[in-house]
């Protein structure tokens, strides 16, 4: 995506090498597989290490079970090429790194006789900075985890009768070359919504229009040919040519989106798939180095050290297939979720499925059908279509960044909303290294340097506290969660802070959460802030959220004090609500 450069007296002198994770301080650490302990300072067990959590903690036996049912269940025998396909086409990955129901892989295995698979490492994504206040574009917890999504791919694809071909660079560099290479007559590609991404498509066309390739016949009459790029939508629940709208009709406000697909609409069935997506071409790969190999972090110019605290997501399509089945099948604990999902502490509070879904390792359609097979097998209830309700909210944000464009990133937001909004650097750093003396913020950050994650609770919180009690600018925080989040994706990310800073699409979306208030409901005995603050765990469990001069100095006093708000540019709803929507 594209923002808004602030002006120069507004900068934020930030280095982005401290920030993350180019060569990260000591606390700043990748995890360990392992149980995942909520300890109580009152058990010997509060005062050992905690080990992490695999996501999902299925063995590899478990694992390789759950993929093969998937895919028989969505291979088709008879399913074959016919006569339709010919020469060889390109499928070009990015933010769609399975083989099931991908539709741009399925397109250009119909429309070819071989089939190419092609995964760019862009320099802009891996090395590159946001744009107002230059932090790391992607951390190394997200790029360990695009790499472990990347070699499942590459595996997946292999058993399909493929493989993929990897290259360091640009994609209007190296598409354009790849498909002179092997004389390919289309690429094929998800289409994003988000401008920075729109614009490598355009650079991408524009280089293939530069490609002259030759066409056989006889006497080589045939005139030559570009290869073209042909786009494809596949990155929602319900496809955009299946809105009972048109994209800049989109309503303002998400239940209004919602009724009206829910009855209007359908969402599509998953794609089935071959036997077999290959054969890759038979010649030209020499020429331009073979398939390549999947980086590492050091290839990268990353690194971090190993933590043994929090959740440890496993990266890749199969890994995305286990956590549907562990969650759904084995530990049932779908028919809870409702009850659950505002949880903080452990694996299973909710799905999990957020960061398979940001990377496409996971297809939304894919889930809808396990949970309609699942209401069908044990039990269909508000929980089971809650899961459903989330995942339209994702497609929300996605139609929304396709309305709304760059406004998204913008100061103001989508409906250029003017507040004053302080860039204080001290500030700002002590809410991102987890050192307000709130114990409930302090926990959450540092949950997400150790594990790349935040629950959907948490992230409600710790954006209130920036925007509302802080006054820092909003698009501050949404830039270190670009660094951060496993689960990045510019349209749910930026449009999430935009409601959290209150200036979103829909006008009503513009509520405070009280720290004391949210500490009591969702963490009343401390087990959440024990876990990540040890230096509390020897605390009275009432005593944790709210330890006083046992813990370090509050940075700035809340905006909601002893009841009653302060009223003030930042607080202007009276109700707390849901304001930061769900990564699940």
């Amino acid at each position: 995506m594209l923002h808004l450069l602030p002006s120069s007296s507004s900068s934020f002198p930030l280095n982005p090498q401290f920030l993350l994770l180019r060569r990260p301080p000591a606390n700043l650490r990748v995890l360990l597989l392992g149980p995942f302990h909520a300890m109580s300072a009152a058990s010997s067990s509060s005062r050992r290490a905690a080990t992490a959590a695999a996501v999902p903690s299925l063995s590899a036996d478990e694992t390789r079970a759950a993929v093969g049912e998937a895919f028989r269940r969505y291979t088709s025998p008879s399913l074959r090429r016919g006569g339709g396909g010919s020469g060889v086409a390109i499928v070009w990955l990015r933010n769609d790194l399975r083989v099931l129901d991908n539709e741009a892989l399925l397109r250009a295995w119909a429309a070819s006789e071989a089939l190419l698979p092609v995964y760019c490492v862009d320099p802009r994504t891996f090395r590159g900075s946001t744009h107002c206040f230059g932090f790391p574009k992607t951390g190394a917890l997200r790029a360990q985890f695009l790499i472990e999504c990347l070699g499942d791919l590459k595996r997946n694809l292999m058993k399909q009768g493929l493989d993929l071909l990897i290259r360091h660079g640009k994609p209007e560099d190296i598409l354009p070359s790849v498909a002179k290479a092997v004389s390919a007559h289309t690429v094929y590609a998800h289409k994003e919504s988000c401008s920075e991404e729109l614009l490598v498509e355009r650079l991408v066309r524009k280089g293939l229009e530069q490609v002259v390739i030759p066409q056989g016949g006889a006497s080589n009459q045939k005139k030559p040919q570009n290869p073209k790029l042909q786009l494809i939508w596949g990155a929602t629940l319900y496809h955009i040519d299946d809105l009972p709208f048109s994209v800049t009709s989109l309503p303002d406000i998400y239940t209004q989106f919602r009724k009206a697909v829910e009855s209007k609409s359908s969402v599509r069935n998953c794609n089935k798939l071959p036997p077999s997506l290959g054969p890759p071409p038979s010649s030209g790969l020499d020429e331009i180095g073979g398939w390549g190999t999947v980086p590492t972090l050091e290839s990268l110019g990353l690194s971090m050290t190993k933590s043994e605290k929090g959740m440890h997501f496993i990266g890749g399509e199969s890994a995305a297939l286990g956590r549907v089945h562990e969650y759904f099948w084995k530990k049932d604990q779908l028919k809870v979720y409702k009850e659950t999902r505002n949880g903080m502490l452990g694996p299973d509070y909710s799905t999990k499925f957020s960061p398979w879904l940001a990377s496409g390792s996971l297809s939304p359609r894919y889930i809808c059908e396990e949970v309609k097979r699942y209401e069908k097998q044990r039990v269909a209830n508000d929980s089971t279509y809650w899961v459903l309700f989330e995942l339209i909210w994702r497609d929300y944000f996605r139609f929304i960044s396709a309305k709304y464009g760059n406004s998204i990133f913008q100061l103001g937001g989508p409906r250029n909303i003017v507040s004053k909004w302080s860039q204080d650097q001290a500030l700002f750093e002590s809410w991102r290294e987890g050192r307000t003396g709130y114990p409930l913020i302090d926990a959450n950050m540092k949950e997400l340097l150790a594990t790349g994650f935040m629950s959907n609770r948490g992230r409600q919180i710790v954006c209130s506290f920036l925007v509302r009690d802080m006054g820092i600018d909003w698009r501050m925080g949404a830039e270190w969660f670009e660094t951060c989040l496993l689960d990045y994706d510019p349209a749910s990310n930026y449009g999430n802070w935009t409601y959290g800073a209150g200036i979103g699409n829909d006008p009503r979306e513009d509520r405070y959460f009280s720290i004391p208030k949210q500490a009591k409901t969702y963490d009343p005995d401390g087990e959440y802030v024990a876990y990540w603050l040890p230096e509390l765990r020897s605390l009275a469990k009432e005593r944790r959220n709210f330890p006083g001069a046992l813990y370090i100095n509050q940075v700035v006093p809340l905006k909601f004090d002893a009841g009653h708000q302060r009223r003030d540019q930042f607080n202007r709803q009276r109700r707390p609500g849901n304001m930061y929507r769900r990564q699940k």
